[in-house]
C-alpha cells in the first residue's frame, strides 16, 4: 500500500505540468477562452491542484520513511520536488508582476508615439480587444484604471508610467536613409515570424501582430520609420500594444528592445 501510495503520488504530481500546458495550449487553439485557460484552469485551480500534490506527496515520503521496507520514498521525494518546483515559480511570477506596472501598451516615444492605422484598430475591435488609448492620458483616467489599487499612478499618463519602468526602450537612429532603414525594418518584422497587417512605405509605417508560444496571445506592433534634417539620422520608432489582459509582465517592453537591437544589428551590417 505504501508503494501504491508512493506511485499514485509520483502520477499526480508528473500530471501536473501537463495540466498547466493543456491549459494554456487550449487557448492557443481556441478550444476555451484565455479567461477559462488562465483565469481558472491556471489561476484558480492550478494552485489548489499543487496544494493537493504537495501534501500527498508528503503524506507518502513519511509513510515509505516510516517503517522498513521503506521501498517508493525516492518515487515520493520526487512527487514532493515537482509541487515544490511548481510553487516556487508561481512565486517568482508573483514578485515579478509586484514589481511590474500594470500596463500593456509600450512605445519607445509616450511623447509622440506611432499610431496605429483604422485597419489595425478594426482587427483588434473585431478580436474583443483592449482599446488602444492616448499615452499622453492620465492613467487613473483610464476605465481599465478605477480604484485605490491604482492610486499611485494618479499624478503620471499612461506614457509616462511606462517610461518609468522601462528607460532602456528608446527611439532607434541610424546614419541609413529613411528607404533603407524602412526596407531592414521590413526584413526584421518578417525574421521575427510576426504577422504582417499593413506596409505603408511612403508613410513610413509597418503594423504586425505578434503571438505568444503557450497561450496564443496576440499583441500588436506598429513600427515607424521617419528621416530628419537632410543629411540627418533616421529615427525609428516603435509601439507594442497587448489585445488582452490589464498587465504584460514585460512583454511589450521585451519586445520592443528586442526588436530593436537586431535591428541595429542589421542596419549596422548593411
Amino acid at each position: 500500500m505504501r508503494l501504491m501510495l508512493a506511485r499514485f503520488a509520483l502520477i499526480l504530481s508528473l500530471l501536473l505540468p501537463v495540466w498547466f500546458m493543456v491549459a494554456a495550449l487550449g487557448v492557443k487553439f481556441d478550444l476555451w477562452s484565455w479567461r477559462l485557460g488562465l483565469g481558472v484552469l491556471i489561476v484558480q485551480w492550478g494552485p489548489r491542484l499543487l496544494i493537493g500534490a504537495f501534501i500527498l506527496a508528503v503524506v507518502a515520503l513519511v509513510a515509505t520513511l516510516a517503517r522498513s521496507p521503506r521501498s517508493g520514498w525516492r518515487a515520493a521525494l520526487v512527487a514532493l520536488i515537482i509541487p515544490v518546483l511548481g510553487f516556487g515559480y508561481l512565486a517568482y511570477v508573483r514578485s515579478q508582476a509586484t514589481a511590474i506596472p500594470p500596463i500593456h501598451d509600450i512605445a519607445t516615444s509616450p511623447g509622440d508615439p506611432p499610431t496605429y492605422s483604422a485597419e489595425l484598430l478594426a482587427l483588434r475591435e473585431a478580436a474583443g480587444a483592449n482599446p488602444v488609448a492616448e499615452l499622453s492620458a492620465p492613467l487613473t483616467g483610464l476605465p481599465a484604471y478605477q480604484g485605490p489599487r491604482f492610486a499611485t499612478f494618479a499624478d503620471r499618463s499612461l506614457g509616462q508610467v511606462g517610461q518609468d519602468a522601462y528607460p532602456d526602450v528608446k527611439t532607434l537612429t541610424t546614419i541609413r536613409s529613411a528607404a533603407e532603414a524602412f526596407a531592414a525594418a521590413a526584413a526584421e518584422v518578417e525574421a521575427q515570424g510576426w504577422t504582417l497587417v499593413s506596409s505603408d512605405p511612403a508613410a513610413g509605417r509597418l503594423e504586425a501582430t505578434a503571438e505568444t508560444f503557450w497561450f496564443g496571445f496576440k499583441d500588436d506592433v506598429v513600427i515607424r520609420v521617419r528621416s530628419g534634417e537632410p543629411g540627418g539620422p533616421t529615427a525609428i520608432d516603435m509601439r507594442s500594444t497587448s489585445r488582452v489582459g490589464l498587465g504584460d509582465m514585460g512583454a511589450n517592453a521585451a519586445r520592443i528592445e528586442a526588436y530593436l537591437a537586431s535591428l541595429g544589428k542589421r542596419l549596422a551590417g548593411g
